[in-house]
C-alpha cells in the first residue's frame, strides 16, 4: 500500500501560476452556473414529460407509454450530442476556444427557452401559488391543467436540438484545460480534478434546487426558466478568461487554412467514424485493452441508467411524484462528488483501477432492495431514503471512472495505432463512448416499455407489477453488469491481485517525455520516441487530426461531463 498523500490539497494550487490561477478561477465559477442550470433542464425536462404522457394516456383512455418515450427521448439526446461535437469541431481549430464556448452556451441557453416560448403560446402558465391548497394529494399526482396544449411528442425534437448544443459544450469544456495549464500532466490532472469536485458541488444543489423548489414553484413546465439565464451568466464569465500565456504557436487549423466549414465538417465526420473504426480495432485485438469496454462503456451505461431509468421510474409510479427523481439524482451526485474527491486525495493508497471497479461492481447490488421497497405515495422522506442509497453506488461508481480515465489516459498515451490520421486515445475513447451510447439508446427505450406494460398490469389489479419490473431492470440487470464488469478486471496480465502494483508490464506513474516511456506502434512494436529530444517524436500527420479527437482525448478526463 502506498502512502495516503494528504499534502495534495495543499500543494495543488501552489502549481499554478497567477495567470492561471485567475483563468481557473473564472472557469470554475462558469462551470458550476453551468452545471447549476443543466441539472434544472435535465431534470425538469424529464419530469415535465413524464407526467405529460401520463396525461395524454388518461385523457385518451389508453395504456400509458410514458417511459419508453422517455427512455427515447433520453437515447435520442445523447446520439444528438454526438452530433454537436461533430458540428463544433472545425470551429474550434479556427477561433479561440474560449470564445467559441461563450457562444455555444449562449446558444445553448437560446435552444433551451424554445420549449418555455412553446409552453406559452399554448396557453400554459406558471404554476398557480394557491394549487396545492385547493387540491387533493391524489389531484396533484394528475392534474396538471397549467400545463400548455401542445403535443407531447414535440419535446423529443427540441430535446434532440437542445442535445447539439449540449455536445458542443462538451466537447469544448473538455479541451479548454489544456489551453487554461498547457500540457503539463501534473497540473491537468490537479485542475480536473479540482474543477470535477466543484461541479458535482453545482450539480448536487441543482438536483435539489430542482426537486424541492424550481418545481414546486413555477411547477413542470417552467421550473428551468433559470436555465437560460445561468447560461448567459456562464456565457459571460467564460468570456473573461485572457489569453493564453503558454502558447507558442498559433491555435491549431486546418492544413487549409481556409478550408469551407462544410468541408471541414465532413472531415470531421470521416475522422469520427475512422476513429471508432481504429478504436473497435484496438480494444477487439488486445488483452490490454479488451476489458476497458464492459469496465468503461457498460459500467457508464450502468451509472446512467440508475439516473435517467430507474430514478425517474420510482419516483413517478413508486412515490407519485416525477420532481422528486431529482432528489434521488442529487444523492447520485453527492456520492460523485465523495467518489472523486476520495480518489483525489488517497490518489496513491490504490495504485490501479482495478479495486475501484470491482467496487463499484458490488456497489451496484444494493438497488436489490427496490423490488421489495413499498412506501407509501406523496412522502417525500422516502424519495430521501432512495437518495441515501444511490450514494454509495454513485460513489464506486465516480472512484472506478476517474481511476478508470487516468489509467486510459496514461495507457494509450504510451500506444500508437496503425491508422495516422487519429490518435490511440482519441480513437479508443471514440469506440467506448460512442457503445455506451447505442447500448443506452437501443436499451432505455425497450425497457421502458417493459416498465409500462409492468405499470398497465398494476393499474389492472395485479398487485406487485411494478417491483417485478423493477426487479428485471434493476436488480437482475445490474446483477449482470456487476459480474461482467468484475470479471473484466482480471483480463489484463498481472490484475488477479486485489490491488496489483503494475498491469499489462507498464509503468505509469512517470510522464512519457520524462522517462522516455515505450511509446510503441501496437502492430509493429517499434519505438517512436524522438531519440534526440528524449521526448515524443510529431505525431504523423499531425494537422489531420480535427478537434473532435482532440475533444476524445480530453473526455477521460472527467475529474466533464459528463
Amino acid at each position: 500500500m502506498g502512502k495516503i498523500d494528504l499534502k495534495v490539497v495543499r500543494e495543488s494550487w501552489g502549481l499554478f501560476d497567477a495567470k492561471e490561477k485567475r483563468n481557473i478561477a473564472i472557469y470554475i465559477v462558469g462551470i458550476m452556473l453551468y452545471k447549476f442550470g443543466l441539472e434544472a433542464f435535465n431534470g425538469s425536462i424529464t419530469a415535465l414529460a413524464t407526467n405529460r404522457y401520463d396525461q395524454d394516456a388518461r385523457l385518451a383512455g389508453t395504456t400509458p407509454r410514458t417511459f419508453e418515450r422517455i427512455g427515447l427521448l433520453q437515447g435520442l439526446n445523447q446520439a444528438f450530442q454526438c452530433v454537436g461535437s461533430i458540428l463544433i469541431a472545425p470551429l474550434i481549430k479556427r477561433y479561440p476556444t474560449r470564445l467559441v464556448l461563450s457562444v455555444a452556451i449562449l446558444v445553448f441557453g437560446l435552444f433551451t427557452a424554445i420549449l418555455l416560448i412553446v409552453d406559452a403560446a399554448t396557453g400554459g402558465k406558471i404554476k398557480p401559488n394557491d394549487w396545492e391548497e385547493t387540491h387533493t394529494a391524489a389531484e396533484l399526482r394528475t392534474d396538471f391543467s397549467y400545463f400548455g396544449n401542445y403535443n407531447t411528442d414535440g419535446i423529443i425534437p427540441i430535446y434532440c436540438v437542445t442535445g447539439i448544443a449540449y455536445g458542443m459544450v462538451e466537447l469544448i469544456r473538455r479541451v479548454i484545460p489544456r489551453d487554461i495549464v498547457g500540457g503539463n500532466v501534473q497540473k491537468l490532472r490537479r485542475m480536473d480534478a479540482t474543477v470535477h469536485i466543484f461541479y458535482e458541488v453545482a450539480g448536487t444543489a441543482g438536483a435539489f434546487a430542482t426537486a424541492l423548489g424550481l418545481i414546486p414553484a413555477l411547477g413542470y413546465n417552467y421550473s428551468f426558466l433559470i436555465t437560460p439565464i445561468f447560461f448567459t451568466a456562464a456565457s459571460i464569465v467564460w468570456f473573461f478568461i485572457s489569453n493564453y500565456g503558454f502558447v507558442k504557436t498559433p491555435h491549431l487549423r486546418d492544413a487549409q487554412g481556409n478550408r469551407n466549414y462544410f468541408k471541414s465538417i465532413w472531415h470531421s465526420i470521416v475522422l469520427f467514424f475512422e476513429s471508432i473504426y481504429t478504436g473497435g480495432v484496438l480494444v477487439f485485438t488486445n488483452r490490454k485493452f479488451i476489458w476497458l469496454l464492459p469496465g468503461y462503456a457498460f459500467a457508464l451505461y450502468g451509472h446512467r441508467y440508475l439516473e435517467n431509468g430507474i430514478a425517474p421510474f420510482v419516483a413517478r409510479r413508486y412515490l407519485g411524484v416525477s420532481a422528486w427523481s431529482q432528489i434521488m439524482v442529487g444523492g447520485s451526485n453527492f456520492g460523485e462528488l465523495l467518489g472523486a474527491l476520495f480518489v483525489f486525495l488517497f490518489t496513491n493508497l490504490v495504485a490501479r483501477p482495478m479495486p475501484w471497479l470491482r467496487l463499484d461492481a458490488l456497489l451496484l447490488l444494493i438497488v436489490w432492495y427496490l423490488p421489495y421497497y413499498t412506501p407509501p405515495q406523496s412522502e417525500v422522506r422516502y424519495a430521501w431514503i432512495v437518495a441515501a442509497t444511490f450514494i454509495p453506488i454513485s460513489f464506486g461508481w465516480a472512484a472506478g471512472d476517474v481511476s478508470l480515465a487516468a489509467y486510459i489516459q496514461a495507457s494509450l498515451a504510451r500506444t500508437e495505432s496503425k491508422m495516422k490520421n487519429v490518435s490511440a486515445l482519441g480513437a479508443v475513447m471514440a469506440f467506448l463512448y460512442s457503445t455506451y451510447i447505442v447500448i443506452y439508446a437501443i436499451a432505455n427505450p425497450l425497457l421502458g416499455r417493459y416498465l409500462d406494460r409492468q405499470s398497465a398490469l398494476q393499474a389492472a389489479g395485479q398487485d406487485g407489477a411494478i417491483q417485478d419490473g423493477v426487479r428485471s431492470v434493476a436488480g437482475i440487470q445490474f446483477t449482470i453488469l456487476a459480474a461482467i464488469v468484475i470479471a473484466s478486471t482480471f483480463i489484463p496480465k498481472g490484475a488477479i491481485s486485489f490491488n496489483p502494483k503494475m498491469i499489462s508490464d507498464e509503468l505509469l506513474d512517470s510522464d512519457i517525455g520524462d522517462d522516455k516511456a515505450d511509446l510503441k506502434d501496437i502492430s509493429s512494436g517499434e519505438e517512436i520516441l524522438d531519440s534526440e529530444k528524449g521526448g515524443l517524436a510529431p505525431e504523423p500527420d499531425h494537422e489531420k487530426r480535427t478537434s473532435i479527437t482532440l475533444g476524445l482525448e480530453d473526455a477521460v478526463r472527467r475529474t466533464s461531463v459528463a
